[in-house]
């Protein structure tokens, strides 16, 4: 390479105090192909005018090969319009049918629509990643990082909702179900909750959004090794990961708890009374209602588990632990992560739901779906048949 395409990054880089960038160079600006002190061309293809944003920790690494970029854009591709069209038919369903139009039922529109806005933001990482780059800038970023922490710590919270909602049916059947209000007040809750967690680092009050990984995508800043930085790392994790983490597991822990004493009393009451069962249909079930609960009750928290475990790790590692473990492949594997649950929740929350599967079937008959018309009553102890039956 020509020593005199060089151009020293010290003048345009001695403007970013907060990055130690002074011993690195950028090649032909105002496109910087950046190299670090040893004179090794990395290859990040980035506007010299947006290396400010970037943190150092990332260009350390050589650039990803086109065929991961692309790869990753195609898997992005797949899973916008997967998510798009499960998700969009539940907002539509739930939100036109009557009959779907219950207060337990506004918490999976409300996690419906959290997936949905997870996955709009999908098109600003397909454009960067089939442009192998940091391409549309500083303000994509920053709209990509708001709308995934509107829809991740969203729909987190709306999951801690609908198992409350599921174990209070379940353990006070007694004072009846939840109603349309308190349901309202809930999902209210739920974005005052969420809002400042997007807004303080837009702001840059606290904390900030930047680039990770391959720079193809942004999210909170977890690197800068600064005790704000740390302090606000370790609060969203309590909050945005710990608090709905904890409640979603000790909700659904009480469900099986619950529902398998009830299924005990029942047996004991059956064998002092010299019967099999207390139920007359119970041969011709398949499987025990503390089976299904407790799949149904397994089910959830993996998902929750899956989908935001990584990325509770790896801000952990980036804030406290041994940031040269933070490779950008590694920072790639929890945004695939929460994006596929988003694509999963529609399926699992709305298309075991039977009145849903019926709708589909009236309005959509071209899916194939083949589900027979149940009562209204039949249909509600379908929907809560571990506390309906005794």
């Amino acid at each position: 390479m020509d020593p005199g395409e060089l151009v020293r990054g010290v003048h345009l880089l001695a403007l970013l105090p907060e990055m130690n960038y002074a011993n690195w160079t950028v090649v032909n600006s105002p496109r910087a192909r950046v190299m670090d002190p040893g004179n090794r061309l990395l290859g990040w293809n980035i506007p010299a005018s947006e290396l400010g944003h970037i943190p150092e920790h990332w260009l350390k690494f050589p650039e990803p090969e086109a065929s991961i970029h692309f790869l990753l854009g195609l898997l992005y591709v797949a899973l916008f319009f997967m998510s798009t069209f499960g998700n969009g038919l539940v907002l539509w369903i739930f939100s036109t049918a009557k009959s779907l139009r219950t207060p337990s039922n506004m918490f999976v529109v409300n996690l419906a629509f959290c997936d949905f806005l997870m996955m709009l933001k999908t098109p600003i990482f397909i454009y960067n990643s089939f442009h192998r780059g940091y391409t549309l800038g500083y303000t994509a970023c920053q709209a990509f990082a708001v709308m995934g922490t509107l829809s991740g710590i969203g729909a987190g919270m709306t999951n801690a909702c609908i198992a409350y909602d599921r174990y209070h049916t379940i353990a006070n059947p007694l004072e009846g179900k939840l109603t349309r209000t308190k349901a309202f007040v809930m999902i209210i809750f739920v974005w005052i909750y969420v809002i400042p967690w997007a807004v303080l680092p837009l702001m840059e009050f606290w904390g900030r959004f930047v680039p990770e990984g391959f720079l193809t995508q942004c999210t909170f800043d977890y690197l800068t090794r600064t005790f704000d930085t740390r302090m606000f790392v370790a609060v969203l994790f309590t909050f945005s990961y710990v608090l709905p983490m904890t409640s979603i597991i000790y909700y659904y822990s009480q469900i099986v708890s619950h529902v398998f004493d009830h299924e005990k009393a029942l047996r004991e009451q059956a064998k002092k009374m010299n019967v099999d069962s207390l139920r007359s249909n119970q041969q011709q079930q398949n499987q025990s209602a503390e089976v299904r609960i407790a799949k149904v009750a397994i089910t959830i928290c993996f998902l929750f588990v899956a989908s935001w475990t990584p990325y509770a790790v790896l801000a952990m590692i980036g804030a406290f632990g041994d940031q040269n473990m933070v490779t950008p492949g590694f920072a790639m594997i929890p945004a695939c992560t929460c994006k596929l649950v988003a694509c999963l929740d529609p399926y699992v929350y709305a298309l075991s739901h039977p009145r849903y599967r019926l709708e589909l079937q009236k309005r959509l008959p071209w899916l194939a779906i083949n589900e027979k018309s149940v009562s209204d009553n039949q249909s509600t102890n379908t929907e809560t048949n571990s506390t309906s039956k005794a």
